[in-house]
């Protein structure tokens, strides 16, 4: 079920764009979806080039095959050196729905690794994209599932009260969403959710769907849900609202994984990591299991982040807390803290609860 609220799909396309996750935008046609794009991008000072995916051809996005010196390189089109050039952007695809099977699978480079031809684009340049409906689209083509897959798929949906307050007065600009520069706390708790739910229910970690309609969408994979954890930490740092968030990770991983998964993260209420790690004798493990999983995972996910010598000591002695209660539930915390061991500190006591562990995974 769409959300009907531009200005929640508007913020959720911003914090798209700002944590330079690829994201997809559906609606009919004339509803506003180029000007809403062009409009974030100017809003966030962000140079915006244009492509139509639909009048070009494979070449234009693997690269035209020219031979120089013996070898034959791939030569990017003129879009991609300028925005080289700038060192930042948006790529907006347009009216990719439109584009043929052999252009989307020229994209599927593009989209997911920023490489056009032999030239790679910058890190902070964000990919966004556009699409009618098939139905509603000239000679329109179902996405296919690979490129699908790397989207975060938005449905936009027009408020006609807005409409008519912008044809009279002008469209308003849109907000620039506001993220700390650091992210380590959000990032640590939503890796934390995320594994903890995909421990809980497995079978969703990857559930590529039967039909080619459903396909074409959201739906969930360890890459969607990578996109969902990244996702749900920028809404989180940013104070986005469960609005914008449920946009957000509905669109990552599909209508029905995404509801089934903020159910879950509602009723778990997991406790901030670095208040944990300020003080870990203070630690007391939940008693219901995906809980304390989620808690413990969120720990060993923020030490990792920044493994300082106090750091990684502390999440030791959180682990020791919750190891004589429930070595199992903390297995995965201790293999991670384990990896990311600063060099020349010794391990302390705590580590002997879980040696019989990291010995079969060879971590000792």
């Amino acid at each position: 079920m769409p959300v009907n609220d531009t200005s929640a799909v508007s913020s959720a396309l911003a914090l798209a764009i700002s944590v330079r996750v690829p994201v997809l935008l559906w609606g009919s046609p004339g509803t506003g979806k180029t000007a809403g794009i062009r409009a974030i991008a100017q809003a966030m000072d962000l140079p915006c080039e244009t492509v139509l995916a639909s009048i070009r051809e494979p070449s234009d996005f693997s690269g035209l095959p020219v031979v120089h010196d013996g070898a034959v390189a791939f030569a990017p089109p003129v879009w991609a050196t300028r925005l080289v050039q700038a060192g930042r952007g948006v790529l907006f695809l347009d009216e990719i729905s439109t584009a043929p099977p052999a252009v989307q699978a020229a994209l599927l480079r593009v989209v997911l690794e920023r490489v056009v031809g032999d030239l790679a684009l910058p890190d902070t340049v964000a990919v966004v994209a556009a699409a009618n409906p098939p139905e509603q689209a000239a000679d329109g083509w179902d996405l296919s599932a690979p490129l699908a897959n790397r989207f975060c798929h938005l449905d936009w949906q027009i408020d006609p009260r807005r409409v008519a307050e912008g044809l009279a007065g002008g469209f308003p600009v849109p907000r620039v969403p506001s993220l700390p520069d650091d992210m380590t706390g959000a990032s640590s708790r939503a890796r934390a959710a995320v594994s903890a739910f995909l421990g809980m229910r497995p079978s969703l970690a990857s559930a590529p769907p039967d039909d080619p309609s459903s396909a074409g969408r959201g739906w969930p994979s360890p890459r969607t849900w990578e996109m969902a954890g990244c996702l749900l930490a920028a809404a989180d740092a940013s104070q986005a609202g469960p609005d914008v968030t449920m946009v957000l990770v509905r669109g990552a991983v599909g209508e029905a994984a995404g509801i089934e998964f903020l159910a879950w993260l509602e009723e778990m209420d997991l406790p901030d990591p670095e208040a944990i790690l300020a003080d870990p004798d203070a630690f007391v493990l939940p008693d219901r299991g995906d809980r304390a999983y989620a808690a413990l995972s969120a720990v060993a996910s923020a030490v990792a982040g920044d493994p300082t010598e106090a750091r990684w000591l502390a999440g030791w002695r959180v682990l020791g807390h919750a190891g004589e209660r429930a070595p199992d539930v903390a297995a995965l915390a201790a293999r991670v803290l384990a990896r990311c061991r600063p060099t020349g500190v010794e391990p302390p006591p705590e580590v002997k609860l879980f040696l019989p562990l990291l010995r079969d995974a060879g971590l000792l």
